[in-house]
């Protein structure tokens, strides 16, 4: 996340996703090469962004970076038109938002992939946590279910199904578990270590906390083959999934050596750039939205 800042990714040997920027968008999808492009985002100061516009810019394409506070704002406003494209989310938390509000936003290009990491400000090993002790997570349906499977790795809990990416609190075996879980929105994890053990911090909100990624101790495993839910997308109304100019957009993103270093630079050298063809991703999100139907009963 993104969502920047919920299990997970193969060392994925992706194929490189190489799009070329055709004179004007294919049918269907508005000619954005002329118009400023609105990409909605969580964290406008990450040391990426800077040079994507400047790429961007080098390239011909005005852009305007539209920051969001919090995740559940940058897809409402995709579907509404207000913002054109987002970059923020993985694969799990786009098909969660398509299912519950009956949309069909789209995934057009692959960014990265985050561990998600536990953090405290009161123990320096996972081991040193006490029976009894409350560790807070992310309340968000897909980091929840990830964070849950980072605690049960880590001995924490017990999840009476073994984990799925649709865990939640009610999943976790309290007599078999060493702590209590507590659930909070995402940008309040980290200002909950005062008060608890340790928390699941999304990447995005580490600093908030005045902590490194470094910090944390424990987290989930990125080369895990089913890892490919939780890559990072770039998304945008289906009907625009064929623009010529979104689709150059991801290129700059994927190949531009200084928006890659800014990149690893934002995530503390924790991000797992990918380049993962469209056609994956899409049948990831169909996968994902069709069992969180079955989920959701």
């Amino acid at each position: 996340m993104a969502l920047r800042r919920t299990k997970l990714i193969a060392a994925l040997a992706a194929v490189p996703l190489v799009l070329g920027l055709a004179s004007c968008a294919s049918a269907g999808a508005a000619d954005s090469a002329d118009e400023v492009i609105k990409i909605g985002v969580v964290g406008k100061g990450d040391a990426q962004w800077a040079p994507f516009e400047a790429a961007a810019e080098k390239a011909g394409i005005d852009i305007e970076l539209v920051d969001f506070a919090e995740y559940t704002q940058p897809n409402p406003a995709t579907t509404e038109g207000e913002i054109d494209l987002s970059q923020f989310q993985h694969i799990v938390y786009l098909a969660d938002y398509n299912v519950s509000a009956d949309e069909d936003l789209v995934p057009i290009g692959s960014t990265a992939i985050y561990p998600l990491g536990l953090y405290s400000t009161k123990v320096d090993d996972v081991a040193d946590i006490k029976k009894g002790d409350t560790v807070a997570i992310p309340n968000d349906p897909s980091n929840q279910a990830r964070a849950l499977l980072v605690l049960q790795s880590a001995g924490l809990v017990e999840l009476k199904s073994g984990g799925t990416i649709f865990s939640d609190l009610a999943d976790v075996d309290e007599a078999e578990s060493k702590v209590k879980v507590t659930a909070l929105e995402a940008s309040l994890t980290p200002t909950s270590l005062p008060d608890v053990a340790a928390a699941v911090i999304n990447n995005d909100f580490v600093a908030d906390a005045g902590l490194t990624f470094d910090d944390a101790i424990a987290k989930d495993d990125p080369t895990d083959p089913n890892a490919l839910p939780y890559v990072n997308i770039f998304a945008t109304r289906a009907e625009d999934q064929d623009n010529a100019t979104y689709a150059k957009l991801v290129e700059i993103f994927q190949t531009d050596p200084d928006v890659q270093a800014g990149l690893l630079e934002s995530s503390g050298d924790t991000a797992v750039p990918l380049t993962t063809p469209v056609a994956d991703l899409e049948a990831s999100l169909a996968k994902v939205e069709a069992d969180t139907k079955a989920a959701k009963g």
